[in-house]
């Protein structure tokens, strides 16, 4: 016998909702399910959540139906909703993402507030290390108008969306380059050098799970510990930062210790660690002196 056809009723939005919901929560355990689904339909229907709300009755066509089946199947074996729908806000930037790059995340807005908060004049010079879509270097770079940002990264695919997005907010003060972190930067100094480098210990068992498992690897994880990239940055910084300074690393959660040892090492000053939205060590940071080498 063949299975019982779906009625219109079953395909409007309302059940639609619900059935997506009860599967992603089965399957994922994720209590942001009901938030998947939503934003999974409306970028099906390229709607808004007013619409969804305001047609709860609304039927969807075959093609429309189909098509929400194969994004949710996506989401439903993991996959992010960030690469699923190309896209992720950050600083209130919407910005496009591919799995060439990290997804971003609010937590590192941080990094953004502390650059900000230490740019008090304009014609800075501001350098972001592994860039990935941009979203530091275009955050910084759409607040400070008057500032010069340069964002590098070791990746040609991840630039070319970085790119594309400082092209959709029409960002003129903000230049791109391929280097594997240092190695390609040209002479020049800068004011404030700001990273949100690979820092997750190789092998390390969250690297199989949930997001982590479908974002590149080159921009999740580091040898020593997680360490070996932090060490370079440091390094470079210390060789390319402007006498006064300041170096701003986002890091694990547990590294503060150790990254604030590496900063003293290098003849940084000034130390200072600072929690993030959920209250976790996120981010250390130091001003370097003439008088500090």
């Amino acid at each position: 016998m063949s299975s019982k056809p779906k009625t219109p009723l079953e395909h409007s939005i309302k059940s639609i909702l619900a059935n997506a919901t009860k599967q992603i929560q089965k399957q994922l355990e994720d209590d942001t399910a009901e938030t998947d689904a939503r934003i999974l339909l409306q970028h099906c229907l390229h709607q808004s959540h007013s619409y969804l709300l305001t047609w709860p009755e609304k039927t969807l066509s075959k093609e429309e139906f189909h098509g929400f089946q194969k994004l949710l199947s996506r989401r439903l074996i993991g996959e992010p909703i960030a690469y699923i729908i190309g896209h992720r806000e950050f600083w209130s930037m919407d910005l496009k993402v591919t799995s060439d790059t990290l997804i971003p995340r609010p937590e590192t807005e941080l990094l953004v507030e502390l650059a900000l908060a230490r740019i008090a004049e304009d014609n800075l010079k501001i350098l972001d290390m592994g860039t990935g879509s941009g979203a530091i270097a275009l955050a910084i770079a759409s607040e400070k108008p008057n500032c010069q940002v340069t964002a590098s990264d070791i990746s040609s695919k991840a630039l070319l969306v970085a790119k594309e997005n400082a092209e959709t907010f029409d960002l003129e003060n903000i230049c791109f380059i391929q280097s594997d972190w240092g190695d390609k930067i040209s002479q020049q100094k800068f004011n404030i050098i700001i990273s949100n480098p690979p820092y997750i210990e190789e092998n390390d068992p969250h690297l199989k799970q949930g997001d982590l498992r479908f974002e590149p690897d080159i921009a999740l994880s580091s040898k020593l510990d997680g360490l070996a990239d932090l060490i370079q940055i440091v390094k470079f910084a210390k060789q390319r930062l402007m006498e006064g300074g300041c170096l701003l690393l986002e890091h694990g959660f547990d590294q503060h210790l150790e990254v604030l040892e590496l900063l003293e090492e290098h003849g940084f000053s000034d130390l200072k660690f600072y929690n993030d939205i959920f209250g976790n060590i996120r981010v250390s940071g130091g001003t370097l002196f003439s008088d500090g080498d």
